[in-house]
């Protein structure tokens, strides 16, 4: 990706989104933004039940508990399954590799048709969600040199699996914008940007954070 795609990108998308866990913002707020593996670093998780949470797939949150840092949930792995990961995955990657990739990351989508196709699908629609609404440009700025872009939805094997491997997670510069430019409208060029730890200083990047059921804004918490 060059720099004038990048520009273009960001015109395009200038809002990043996240969702989370209901109740989630203070926490996040104070602590950072932070991808499953980083967290279980914080919580000093651990090694067995971290094997559990960290490379193999999450049916439910899994909610993990500090008489200090206090009480956070991590988010299930439901668009997920085994089966379809052992179809899709290439460069001899496993199940358990992949979910070590993700858990090293925190994603956001690029659009908000993206995020409502989540908020909405069938797991979450009846579910109440902290949304985070980031601008994306010194978002960028600040953690360009930790950021992976994917072309695909990673998180989900549902309803068909997209290939994936290592090559799905791709720095800034080694993206190759031009080809899905080709193929894809404004906004779908890129699906997931993630950051590699997540984003410590958050709240510097915020301009609202909701709370969203399906496709309905039904509070605002943080931000106008």
């Amino acid at each position: 990706m060059t720099e004038d795609e990048l520009a273009e990108l960001l015109s395009d998308c200038p809002t990043l989104y996240h969702m989370a866990e209901r109740g989630s913002w203070p926490s996040i707020r104070r602590h950072g933004l932070l991808s499953t593996s980083s967290l279980l670093d914080l919580w000093n998780m651990d090694p067995p039940d971290r094997e559990r949470i960290e490379a193999t797939r999450r049916p439910q949150g899994v909610t993990l508990r500090n008489p200090t840092l206090g009480q956070v949930v991590v988010r299930d792995q439901k668009p997920l399954d085994d089966a379809g990961l052992r179809r899709c995955l290439k460069d001899g990657l496993t199940p358990a590799d992949w979910y070590r990739l993700l858990n090293a990351r925190v994603f956001f989508w690029l659009s908000r048709d993206r995020l409502l196709r989540l908020l909405t699908a069938r797991p979450y629609r009846g579910l109440e969600h902290d949304v985070l609404e980031l601008e994306a440009c010194p978002l960028v700025g600040s953690y360009r040199e930790r950021i992976t872009l994917s072309p695909i939805n990673s998180g989900a094997t549902k309803p068909f699996p997209s290939p994936r491997g290592r090559d799905t997670f791709l720095p800034i510069d080694a993206y190759p914008y031009a080809d899905w430019r080709i193929r894809r409208v404004r906004g779908e060029r890129v699906v997931e940007l993630s950051v590699l730890g997540g984003v410590l200083d958050v709240e510097r990047y915020v301009r609202r954070v909701t709370v969203m059921k399906g496709d309905e804004v039904v509070d605002v918490v943080a931000g106008g």
